[in-house]
């Protein structure tokens, strides 16, 4: 895959769920584009390895956890300075979220909280220190499910996503006046460990997912890193409050080819 040289030279960008597939990925993707990455996760072994590995910071986060996300952009200040991008990506897709008829609602607000609610308050803190730099963007991942229904339900997940999708919209128009630009972005089905995990745990509803696919395959994370860097270099200097969709097709196929 090409990449750009520097399109991202000494931007400072904070990305959430960094020590795994897409995050780690698009943590990768933005160094190599000359950028300055602060890993915000859980994984207190993974996490440090790949900050190491990327000359960047490891900021151990809960992005459930208001003060814990307070930290990571004030750490993320207090060391590089500034914040120029936000890639809010954390997220969980458990298999215990399913359909309304038979997801209870601990599920519901779990996911709800981790999804949803940590986009909230990492937009929050991000868009706090970008105000007063008259700059930055914002990226949340959000889904093409966001777009879609599905038979074969997530209905807690659907809903976060498009709760992602709506608040996008509404703060990069806000924040536009600002310097600011807000997207979502909107993967397929991308090879993660959390897709791995359902085809290991539930093989039929994953093949059912496979065939809406118009290339026949999910998407690498590497792919979707390359829509990261894109939202997050000023070459999308106008692309704000979008719905940016990166799933191979599979939203528009009606029926895919044989």
């Amino acid at each position: 895959m090409t990449t750009a040289a520097n399109r991202l030279k000494d931007k400072i960008c904070v990305i959430t769920g960094g020590a795994s597939g897409i995050g780690l990925a698009s943590a990768r993707r933005l160094t190599e584009e000359g950028a300055k990455v602060v890993i915000g996760d859980l994984d207190e072994v993974r996490g440090p390895e790949v900050a190491d590995e990327l000359g960047g910071l490891f900021v151990r986060v809960n992005v459930a956890d208001e003060e814990e996300v307070k930290n990571l952009f004030a750490r993320s200040v207090e060391h590089f300075g500034r914040v120029d991008v936000a890639f809010n990506n954390a997220g969980i897709n458990p298999t215990d979220d399913n359909s309304i008829l038979t997801t209870d609602i601990e599920a519901w607000a779990r996911v709800q909280t981790v999804n949803l609610t940590s986009v909230y308050l990492c937009s929050k803190y991000a868009l706090e220190h970008m105000v007063k730099q008259g700059s930055g963007s914002v990226i949340n991942t959000a889904s093409f499910v966001a777009l879609m229904g599905a038979a074969t339900s997530q209905i807690s997940y659907s809903a976060s996503k498009g709760g992602v999708l709506s608040m996008s919209r509404e703060l990069g128009v806000q924040f536009a006046k600002d310097g600011i630009r807000v997207n979502a972005l909107c993967p397929g089905p991308v090879n993660t460990p959390l897709l791995r995990e359902l085809f290991a745990s539930d093989p039929v509803q994953a093949q059912r997912r496979l065939v809406h696919c118009p290339g026949g395959r999910f998407a690498e994370p590497e792919e979707i890193a390359a829509a990261v860097a894109f939202l997050a270099s000023d070459d999308s200097s106008f692309v704000n409050a979008s719905t940016f969709t990166v799933d191979g097709g599979i939203s528009s196929a009606y029926v895919t080819a044989e």
